[in-house]
């Protein structure tokens, strides 16, 4: 086996998470700089995400039809180019814009980099491994985000931050031809447009209605019609896929408990993990007063865990299957967040180390297991959009989990009500884990 092909691929998707988190520390540098308006300063960080998560999809469909590596260095090219224009946007308008295109770059990485590691490591146990150390990638990148961030803002300067995306992406684009095997190409399996369109509808949609619940309330009538017309364009793409020719997602895979159960898993506990992040960083510098770096310094048991936690996983799985990884972490990441809401209402930083770094692990333990179960629950020609599916659903759940815990602080309710909710969707990921996680290593199904 080739170890080659793991840390190229791993770079394209390390770029991707580290631009999720290193912007949060630049943003109020940034919008000074700029002269941006509050709208414009959120449009910053959500533009991105927005276009990630609502493309992710039309990733994994172009992916499996013109192939992995193909579109995957696509990505790569885009994400870099779009980097670039961000560090020279002249204005907030521009920047923006630029986000947006790196997220429509990073939305044809993600489900390409799952893919050409599941190509390339056909063998169950050494894909547990690749798919171990690609999680980790996202801790590693989560974690050293706000620290790296805060150091360039206070160093070099904000445009900085998008800079370093450079040599990585010039790095990945200048290996992956050399290591990693070119993928099959599908050009019969036509795109279907009218399906993709439905579904960039319906995840943007609701992706900007949940930011908004955050911030306007589950009540204005802003988010209240974002939510209804996320949910007919979700209803519009459903009927599309019954009844097209060339499915995005054949129905009698979406059938599949393994594929739908292990999905809704990763819904869950991006739900509570990053609803987890999102309510303390808002905690410790809203109540406690903590400045955007001592934040990140105490937001960093949580996820410097998961460095490792992934990869552990990984190699556990040969032992054990993924069934017993996967219930354990949702297990234990609904341990931390309910030992963190019976604390207290004002605990020592002390007695909250444990519990975040308990959370970090237990989502991160399990984000192999889940991972390698979606992957198996689909034959190799739909690879790519069993990832893009994976991704959007913790994209989702990650949007969920920060506009919930957005909302309850502001109702005045403190970060204890977040925290049980949070724990309350690991529970519910532990024991839909048990019915449809396989208690053994999965290959994938035969076409």
């Amino acid at each position: 086996m080739s170890l080659a092909p793991l840390p190229v691929v791993c770079a394209g998707y390390f770029m991707v998470i580290l631009d999720v988190t290193i912007i949060n520390v630049a943003v109020p540098v940034v919008g000074r700089d700029l002269a941006a308006s509050l709208t414009g300063i959120q449009w910053i960080t959500d533009g991105y995400t927005l276009v990630l998560a609502g493309f992710l999809m039309t990733g994994g469909a172009l992916g499996d039809r013109l192939g992995n590596r193909r579109v995957f260095c696509a990505g790569v090219t885009v994400f870099t180019l779009a980097s670039a224009a961000c560090a020279a946007a002249p204005g907030a308008a521009f920047l923006v814009a630029a986000r947006m295109a790196e997220g429509f770059g990073a939305a044809l990485i993600v489900p390409g980099s799952l893919a050409l590691l599941q190509e390339a490591y056909p063998e169950p146990a050494a894909r547990s491994r690749a798919f171990g150390l690609w999680g980790a990638m996202a801790g590693i990148a989560a974690s050293a985000g706000p620290l790296l961030g805060g150091l360039l803002v206070s160093t070099l300067g904000w445009r900085w931050v998008f800079l370093v995306n450079l040599p990585v992406g010039a790095a990945c684009l200048a290996l992956t031809p050399r290591y990693v095997a070119p993928s099959p190409r599908r050009t019969d399996r036509a795109l279907d447009r009218p399906a993709q369109a439905a579904v960039v509808a319906a995840v943007a949609l609701l992706t900007a209605a949940l930011n908004e619940a955050g911030r306007r309330g589950w009540s204005d009538p802003a988010v209240l019609t974002g939510l209804a017309l996320a949910l007919a364009a979700g209803a519009a793409f459903v009927l599309r896929e019954r009844f097209a020719r060339t499915p995005a997602l054949p129905p009698r895979l979406l059938r599949s408990r393994e594929l739908g159960g292990a999905t809704a898993v990763g819904l869950l506990f991006n739900f509570g993990f990053y609803g987890m992040v999102f309510t303390a960083s808002l905690y410790f510098q809203h109540e406690r007063g903590y400045s955007a770096l001592r934040t990140g310094l105490a937001l960093f048991p949580a996820v410097a865990v998961t460095m490792f936690a992934s990869v552990l996983s990984g190699r556990l799985s040969r032992r054990t299957g993924h069934r017993p990884l996967v219930v354990s972490g949702m297990l234990l990441g609904a341990l931390g967040l309910g030992g963190w809401a019976a604390a207290g209402t004002d605990p020592a930083y002390a007695l909250l180390v444990a519990p975040m770094a308990a959370a970090g692990f237990g989502t991160s333990f399990a984000l192999t297991g889940s991972t390698a179960t979606v992957m198996g629950a689909v034959p190799p020609s739909y690879a790519g959009a069993a990832s893009a599916l994976f991704n959007t659903a913790r994209q989702i759940g990650s949007a969920t989990g920060v506009a919930l815990g957005g909302s309850l602080l502001a109702g005045g309710t403190g970060p204890r009500a977040a925290l049980a909710v949070g724990a309350a969707a690991y529970l519910a990921a532990a024991a839909l884990a048990w019915r449809c996680v396989p208690a053994g290593t999965t290959e994938p199904v035969a076409p």
